[in-house]
């Protein structure tokens, strides 16, 4: 009877256990969740907000209107002085931009550097990972220079122009991507290229029709991250534009918050929500092929 009531007694520790680690494990991801979502939380009740200040913000506004998203979106005299659509366009506009260009070229670049053995090829990988390893601070003002003297030649690509800006994003973009896309190829087997080139195949056909498809995973997560990064950005874009037309939503935004006497939080508050939602269009559209790409990555290394 002794051996039996202990036998009884040790399941019910163990199942005392289990019980107790899985509510640990319960409450620990609701603080995590809490966390995460309380920002969100606030902005969306400081959008609602006629106050238009943080300073004496609550989690529920007194008298909560839509007031806020009016003036951004319709009010007519706001938005000719603060075009938001007209920032988030242009965001978007170089987010894409950029991502296809950087896309094409280190996808090529990365097929040369994996496939192809010529001179100084291994100094090249390092120099580009070298310079990755510089802040982009660092290099602004010569950046800002550079991009004043190629306007003097090629207006096109001048200050206050947003091709020289993508030209500015794709130089920055090249080093990491132009390597996680040449691990990804590294890891495709040779014996793929060999037997196409057997049956008569060039190089571009096999880059193109045989490799590409192989590489969508990665393709679709360095484009994600490319989007992403570029759409965020701040500094850049404050450096290089100037005209108010010009301006991504990130500087655009900061207009609202800039002033000493007249910090508008609210309508902030509102262009933060908005400008958030085509990333998460983003991510709910590729959360599979980001997660594959990540995951394959990851196994075929």
């Amino acid at each position: 009877m002794s051996s039996l009531a202990f036998l009884q007694s040790f399941r019910g520790s163990r199942r005392r256990q289990r019980q107790v680690k899985v509510v640990t494990i319960y409450l620990f991801a609701a603080v995590m969740i809490l966390f995460a979502l309380f920002p969100v939380i606030w902005i969306i009740s400081a959008s609602l907000s006629p106050s238009n200040t943080l300073a004496t913000q609550t989690l529920i506004p007194a008298n909560a209107s839509l007031e806020n998203y009016r003036l951004l979106l319709t009010d007519p005299g706001y938005t000719r002085s603060y075009p938001f659509l007209r920032w988030l366009f242009n965001s978007v506009k170089l987010a894409s931009i950029t991502t296809l260009c950087s896309i094409s070229i280190t996808t090529a670049a990365a097929y040369a550097f994996s496939r192809f053995r010529f001179g100084q090829r291994q100094n090249m990988l390092k120099g580009l990972l070298l310079i990755q390893m510089f802040p982009s601070l660092l290099v602004m003002v010569a950046v800002f220079l550079l991009i004043q003297q190629l306007g003097n030649i090629i207006p096109g690509l001048g200050l206050n122009t947003h091709s020289g800006l993508i030209l500015v994003y794709l130089g920055g973009a090249m080093g990491i991507n132009i390597w996680l896309m040449k691990g990804y190829f590294d890891s495709i087997p040779r014996e793929i290229d060999e037997s196409a080139m057997v049956d008569g195949a060039t190089h571009w056909q096999i880059f193109t029709k045989l490799l590409v498809p192989l590489m969508r995973p990665i393709i679709i997560v360095v484009a994600v991250l490319s989007f992403i990064f570029v759409y965020s950005d701040f500094v850049v874009a404050r450096v290089l534009l100037k005209t108010t037309e010009q301006y991504p939503m990130t500087v655009g935004l900061y207009i609202f918050t800039s002033g000493q006497f007249s910090q508008q939080w609210g309508v902030f508050a509102v262009g933060a929500l908005i400008g958030a939602l085509p990333i998460v269009i983003l991510y709910l559209l590729l959360q599979e092929q980001i997660v594959g790409g990540l995951t394959l990555g990851a196994v075929k290394g």
